[in-house]
């Protein structure tokens, strides 16, 4: 299985990408997972709404060129199905028996996710109601998916 993750925003933080890096070795022997940033957009302070759309489909426009055609697309969005981590790692065995061998997963900016983005998807996913930092769901995500591949495969992991 093949991941592609598509972020908005560079990762400056130590701690992040020291986390990220761990659970991607972690991952090796399961999936080959590949993490494109792309570059965010400042939002101005006292940003209209439509400032606030226009600067997602701008993001949006620079996720949209890494998107390859035949993959199946999951965008991370707070109004997406909540799951559980048993159900993530059913919603990956059953795409790959499904004959899904490259699932494309979007993380937004501060913003969020382009609403056309939204649209395209095939699956919204939301790993809860509250709002993380985009940083920082990059972290979670990769643990969740290294954590579904423990699930899997039957392999023990804390819980």
């Amino acid at each position: 299985m093949k991941f592609q993750i598509i972020t908005v925003g560079k990762l400056k933080e130590k701690y992040l990408k020291d986390g990220i890096g761990e659970y991607l070795k972690r991952l090796q022997r399961y999936a080959d997972v590949e993490i494109i940033e792309v570059a965010d957009e400042q939002t101005p302070h006292n940003a209209s709404l439509a400032e606030e759309e226009q600067i997602k489909e701008i993001e949006g426009d620079r996720i949209r060129k890494h998107i390859k055609e035949d993959t199946y697309l999951i965008a991370l969005a707070i109004e997406g199905q909540a799951v559980t981590s048993e159900q993530l790692a059913d919603k990956i065995e059953q795409l790959a028996l499904q004959g899904k061998s490259h699932i494309t997963l979007l993380i937004g900016g501060s913003l969020g996710l382009d609403k056309k983005l939204l649209q395209k998807a095939d699956y919204l996913l939301s790993f809860s109601k509250l709002t993380f930092p985009h940083q920082l769901m990059r972290l979670i995500l990769v643990e969740q998916l290294y954590r579904s591949y423990r699930i899997i495969k039957g392999e023990p992991y804390h819980k």
